[in-house]
């Protein structure tokens, strides 16, 4: 803690509920905070962390994109492409945005958009719905499953495994495995299972593509590297998108004009899902390994530091965004750094859009009106991943 009295710590409990007003004292006094207590540099504000999100030969991926990971610096498989730096991330990247093509996104709408449906039936005349329990722990995890082709029984299976992985015990780091952080054996069934089953999906894909290496070699990709490219989709796509679901009902049941513009007007509907990526992103920070000595402000950062780029507080920044506190479907809001930017921006930033706009939709068909029931909403004991576990909604008929 600093003399007077500036803290910022990401486990805190306390500070999580509520972090702008930190986030606020950080951009203004300390925009390059050091935590020694957990022995890591954080960066706030809004044109510092997009310049260091885009500053990959300094500011490296390679050891982890969690802050805990970063620092335990464990052991990576190759193909964890979100772990990895250019020119290997460049190649993998390629192989794997072949999931998220224009055509893909929409043949798996209307399938997101028939499951929707049928999530959301079964409480036509109820007066309880939970945004996350009945529709955000579902719909992700379907979502992902057809794109890259698990079959439907097994994708709760998916959805459980990633959320384990980003629990922590409130107030203390993700304890992190140094020899087995990345393990994908869970996967490897569903490819075996695929390469006998062909279909319009990633894994059949993958199984077959031909692509040129960074050392020149052509060549077809290891049963290994396409369960290690499954196990980093499905788990990027189903926790954070999940609980974007959670701020859905709770940020619109907290502006009801807004809510009921956007019942009466659907168009409006995308650019609503855009502002509360902006001001609630699932994601409040992602990390980096300093690779080289990086000047802050006046202040060196030594190579071998840990860096948190808190990506919640750059969308909050006024030095960026007017009122940026407000929630406002009609705000002009340009570049936000929810999905990054640069050569690691969210190859699955298009599906989470989609996800949400649809089922925004979708509820707002039936439920038109809500409030939410505090008491019973519980959050999310993660770092990673700020959010909801529960999000009960009180829904009006009609």
């Amino acid at each position: 803690m600093s003399d007077d009295g500036l803290y910022y710590d990401p486990y805190d409990v306390d500070i999580d509920r509520d972090p702008y007003p930190t986030y606020r004292r950080l951009r203004d006094e300390a925009p390059l905070y050091y935590n020694e207590r957990h022995d890591f540099w954080g960066l706030s504000r809004f044109a510092d962390v997009d310049a260091a999100l885009k500053d990959v030969k300094r500011l490296s991926s390679a050891k982890g994109d969690i802050l805990e990971v970063v620092k335990a610096d464990p052991v990576m498989p190759p193909g964890v492409f979100i772990h990895e730096d250019p020119p290997q991330h460049t190649v993998h990247r390629a192989l794997v945005s072949r999931a998220f093509t224009p055509r893909r996104m929409r043949m798996v709408e209307e399938k997101v958009r028939a499951f929707c449906v049928a999530c959301l039936e079964p409480f036509t005349g109820s007066d309880r719905f939970d945004f996350v329990t009945d529709l955000g722990d579902e719909l992700p995890m379907r979502a992902i499953g057809m794109l890259v082709g698990i079959p439907d029984a097994e994708q709760p299976k998916v959805r459980d495994h990633a959320q384990r992985n980003l629990r922590n015990e409130p107030g203390r780091p993700l304890p992190i495995n140094k020899e087995q952080y990345f393990d994908g054996g869970m996967y490897a069934e569903y490819v075996a299972w695929r390469e006998k089953n062909p279909s319009d999906d990633l894994i059949t894909e993958l199984l077959g593509v031909e692509f040129e290496d960074v050392d020149g070699t052509v060549r077809k990709l290891s049963k290994d590297e396409i369960v290690t490219f499954l196990t980093v989709i499905a788990g990027a796509g189903v926790e954070t998108t999940g609980r974007l679901f959670g701020w859905m009902g709770k940020v619109l049941a907290e502006h009801p004009g807004q809510r009921r513009e956007l019942a009466a007007d659907r168009s409006l509907i995308p650019n609503a899902i855009e502002e509360l990526l902006r001001y609630e992103p699932p994601g409040p920070h992602v990390a980096r390994y300093v690779a080289e000595d990086v000047e802050y402000h006046g202040t060196k950062v030594p190579a071998g530091s840990a860096m948190l780029l808190m990506v919640a507080s750059a969308n909050h920044d006024e030095r960026r965004f007017e009122s940026p506190d407000r929630y406002d479907i009609h705000r002009t809001i340009g570049t936000y750094v929810t999905f990054g930017h640069g050569a690691h921006y969210c190859l699955g930033a298009a599906l989470a859009r989609m996800e949400a706009r649809v089922a925004l939709d979708e509820i707002l068909n039936r439920f038109p009106d809500w409030e939410i029931d505090m008491a019973g909403a519980r959050r999310s004991p993660t770092t990673t991943v700020r959010g909801w576990d529960t999000m009960p909604a009180i829904i009006g008929q009609r």
